[in-house]
């Protein structure tokens, strides 16, 4: 049990904001003018027992939310009974199966980047499955999506007695055993990217559980977003302290982004890049294999599902090349000096970069792809490859950003961004060159876990007026586009050539 410290004034005018991701797990605290008090970061294993396969230890990512938790809230100084609300912002995709009797993982989850079930997708649409699952859950056939990977775990797992078995993405895992495992539930934001939910009725699909062969009781109950999950085990916090906002961490950036109504749209450049445009109320379909997903959902005051839309352009790998050329490649010690390295050059030396190390996200889809350099001469050195790898960064948005034009009314006119690659000044000004638009940059970069906090102080109350937590954001800067970029355009074009030769590998 956990012991507070410092401030004696018990009033509850705090949230703690959860936001585990991919690479890691964070806390924050924000005080009653959403302001960060405290904050603690855990990084995760990340465990490759294949080539295209990536695991989690669902148990090290319960333990570190603990750690990160309580260390939060120690360096906040504050009791743990002065947190008004708890809101959960989760890496999405990613699921797994466990024992609900004695908490044990059935065995390691599968990352939402795991490549292992693309056999079982390239059968689906062998079959001719695309458009109806497209038309029901308003996503394509891919192996980014939870329904093949629990499909493939309940085959991994063998005969075993489902009426113990539990499934769910990690805001399931994590809500469950936050409440001293009493509640088994998820809210509609991470079930729209399970590929098993029905956009429309925003319940589990009966004909997808049956394709999938995933029994619905294993299923976590689907909620509200915005919504009282449950409250804390006090054995863990020393008090009980409400569960009031789910949500998906590129739905949870969105809000955090105030992007509340069609035609707003962000961009977080984290491990992968995920530009998310609000719909508004009704599902808006894509002709270019944009994802229609779920932004967030809320009960009105007359008791009826109020849902909110989003079009979405995921790429799997962004921040991830960089974490490559500092770990796989060695090319570089930290993430920070590819700034200075890209700088030093004129140009990208003609090479360029197919970042498929996880096959192609938006809108190729191709799970067979794997990243590339081509152009490489005698005269290349380290940093025009380091460079080329954030110059593709930028170039997939771009792709993402016409289509997502092809699909809207109005042209995006800006594009606000947050996530660790944002930080990179040399990537952020390429990006508004080759868009032709100014790139806004707030001056807190973590949108995600701000917009699940603001999402839980607003659900239990503690704000009430979400336009005014938005207004009251500070920009740290606005990168605007250079008219003299002709040659970036001739480059994109380049690129895109280059992907074609990363695409159909096997």
């Amino acid at each position: 049990m956990m012991q507070g410290k410092g401030n004696t004034n018990q009033h509850k005018s705090y949230i703690l904001a959860l936001d585990l991701g991919t690479t890691g797990n964070r806390a924050f605290v924000f005080d009653s003018n959403a302001r960060i008090v405290g904050q603690a970061y855990k990084e995760l294993t990340q465990y490759y027992p294949q080539p295209g396969w990536l695991e989690h230890d669902a148990s090290e990512i319960w333990s570190a939310t603990i750690e990160v938790m309580q260390s939060a809230v120690e360096k906040a100084e504050i009791s743990p009974s002065q947190i008004a609300a708890i809101g959960l912002t989760v890496q999405r995709e990613t699921c797994l199966l466990w024992n609900k009797n004695t908490g044990q993982p059935l065995r390691k989850a599968i990352v939402w980047q795991d490549r292992r079930t693309a056999p079982l997708c390239n059968q689906l649409q062998n079959q001719g499955l695309g458009e109806e699952i497209y038309q029901k859950t308003g996503l394509v056939i891919d192996a980014y999506f939870s329904a093949t990977k629990l499909s493939w775990l309940l085959d991994s797992v063998g005969d075993i007695d489902l009426d113990n078995v539990f499934a769910g993405t990690i805001d399931t895992w994590i809500l469950w055993n936050l409440t001293g495992r009493k509640v088994h539930a998820t809210d509609h934001s991470n079930a729209s990217r399970t590929m098993l939910m029905n956009l429309e009725s925003c319940d589990w699909d009966e004909t997808l559980l049956t394709l999938f062969k995933i029994p619905r009781q294993i299923l976590p109950q689907i909620q509200p977003s915005f919504n009282q999950f449950g409250v804390t085990d006090k054995a863990l916090m020393g008090t009980e302290i409400p569960i009031t906002a789910i949500l998906g961490d590129q739905q949870a950036s969105l809000f955090g982004h105030g992007c509340d109504a069609p035609g707003l749209m962000k961009c977080t450049y984290g491990t992968g890049s995920f530009l998310v445009a609000h719909t508004g109320k009704k599902i808006v379909r894509s002709q270019s294999q944009l994802l229609s997903t779920v932004a967030w959902t809320r009960e009105n005051q007359s008791g009826s599902l109020e849902i909110s839309y989003a079009l979405e352009g995921s790429m799997f790998t962004s921040g991830a090349c960089i974490q490559w050329l500092r770990d796989g490649l060695k090319l570089i010690e930290t993430a920070a000096q590819t700034e200075a390295m890209a700088n030093q050059l004129e140009d990208n030396g003609g090479v360029y970069f197919v970042p498929a190390l996880s096959g192609l996200g938006a809108p190729h889809w191709d799970m067979s792809a794997r990243g590339a350099f081509l152009g490489i001469t005698a005269g290349v050195t380290k940093e025009h490859m380091v460079r080329s790898v954030l110059e593709a960064i930028a170039y997939q948005v771009k792709e993402v950003v016409e289509l997502i034009n092809l699909s809207s009314k109005t042209d995006i006119n800006k594009l606000a961004v947050d996530g660790g690659a944002s930080n990179n000044n040399f990537l952020m000004q390429f990006q508004a060159d080759l868009l032709g638009i100014s790139i806004e940059q707030p001056a807190m970069r973590d949108t995600t876990v701000q917009g699940i906090a603001f999402a839980a102080g607003l659900s239990i109350g503690l704000w009430d007026d979400y336009s005014q937590l938005i207004g009251q954001r500070s920009i740290g800067k606005v990168f605007k586009p250079n008219n003299n970029s002709n040659h970036i355009q001739d480059n994109y074009n380049t690129w895109l050539r280059a992907v074609e030769r990363g695409k159909n590998w096997d």
